[in-house]
Parts: C-alpha cells; structure tokens; sequence
C-alpha cells in the first residue's frame, strides 16, 4: 500500500503488471487512462495543495485523517484509494478465486459465505448514485463490513481498514462496459489477488 514518505513528494504507485494484463476484464486503454492520467492527476494535485500548508511533510494516511472536506481531502483520498485498488489485482488469479485463510474465515464468520458477500457488494456497487466507492472494509472491533463511500471518501476516514475496494467512477469502467456498471463489477472477482487483500487484515 502507498502512504508516502515524510517531507517527500508523493509519486505514482509502482504497477506490478503490464498494462494489457488484466485485459479482458479491465483493458489497457482503461489502465492507461484510470492509472496513467486520472490517478498522476490526483498525485500532482496532491502535491501542489499541500505546498507550504500544515500537511506539508504528513503521510498520507495522516492527511487522509486530518484534512477537512474540501479538495486537499479529496485528492488525497483518491490517491490512497487508487493506490490500494490498482495493488488488489493479478492477471495470473486461479479460475475458482475465493478467499483463503484467515480471510475466508472472517467472511464467513460476518456474511455467512463469500456469495453473500459479493452480494452485498455488487447491490451496493449497482446502487450508488453518482461517482464513489464500494469497499469491505474492517471495523476496529475486527468486524467486516461493506460501505459505500461517496466520492474520494475512504474507509480510514471513518477509522475503518480498507480491504477491497469497487471504483464505480465511470472512468474506471466506461471504455470497456459503457454504462454497465453491475457486468463490470460481476466480473472484478475474477482477477482479484486475496493475497494481497487479506495482507491487509487486521488480526
């Protein structure tokens, strides 16, 4: 994951994929428009807005928890959520890809099985008004829960862990689906690496 470095300019997120290697799922003209130019967008942002303020210096996640509503907040929200969504996927996941581990546990013992979960969250992917994100997230009492977040919000404002996050901005699926959002979302699970979410855990 991607917080920054104390008194550093933030940068991009190292991509630890081709470009095409999600394809067909998520194509390379969608991660070269999505990573390439809407999330070094919210990087240069992020480093113009915090020029000789009080953020200056802070880590991410810091400005993340400290910023107030406004677009200091909001473009460092999107870096920390790109960060982590760009991070959660693998062109090489095995066709029968559920959880593992500690994590299925945890998802079972909170949503009963892992169908219910996806449920939950591709109900609350398809009926998100506007531009945002869906995540399950984990509460610090280390229950799992799914939220929706409006916008560049994210779940550590809300002192909540992000674990998988759904972008539902159109940029993120609108090359490759139109306005098809819910066949988007149905076919993320296919390319999600639960090493990497489960990595983020809480135990």
């Amino acid at each position: 994951m991607y917080t920054g470095t104390a008194r550093t300019e933030f940068k991009m997120p190292t991509l630890h994929y081709p470009t095409g290697a999600l394809s067909p799922i998520i194509s390379q003209a969608t991660i070269e428009y999505h990573y390439g130019k809407h999330l070094q967008t919210y990087i240069n942002n992020l480093n113009r807005l915090v020029e000789n303020t009080d953020f200056e210096g802070l880590t991410l996640r810091e400005i993340v928890e400290q910023a107030p509503h406004g677009p200091l907040f909001n473009n460092a929200g999107q870096v920390l959520n790109h960060s982590l969504y760009f991070e959660q996927f693998t062109p090489s996941a095995p066709a029968n890809n559920t959880p593992k581990g500690n994590l299925k546990e945890y998802i079972s013992f909170d949503f009963g099985n892992f169908d219910t979960l996806k449920s939950k969250m591709e109900d609350a992917a398809a009926s998100l008004f506007g531009s945002g994100w869906v995540w399950l997230a984990q509460e610090e009492s280390g229950k799992l829960a799914v939220i929706s977040c409006h916008n560049g919000d994210t779940p550590m404002r809300h002192r909540m862990t992000p674990l998988y996050g759904i972008d539902v901005w159109e940029h993120a699926y609108y090359l490759d689906y139109q306005n098809r959002r819910a066949e988007h979302v149905k076919k993320l699970w296919d390319i999600i690496d639960w090493e990497v979410i489960e990595s983020r855990l809480q135990i």
